[in-house]
């Protein structure tokens, strides 16, 4: 069992035990989202350090213009 740490930046996203260490240019999903492995660092025998590049989330813009219009 490895202690797999994820950043992203200098934040620390999540710690997870695994079996099998996850390999650099894969993509995984962590709390919904995509993310690309940057790199992995092994920091001591059983612990990585895993540097991730998270999917930037669109947000969809309200159509204002039909919020103005009174209704009768």
């Amino acid at each position: 069992m490895y202690a797999v740490h994820y950043f992203e930046k200098k934040n620390l996203l999540l710690n997870q035990l695994l079996n099998q260490v996850p390999a650099q240019g894969s993509q995984i999903k962590i709390k919904g989202r995509k993310a690309n492995i940057l790199a992995v660092n092994e920091v001591a025998p059983n612990k990585y350090h895993v540097f991730v590049e998270l999917e930037v989330v669109k947000k969809q813009a309200v159509v204002s213009a039909l919020d103005k219009k009174k209704r009768r």
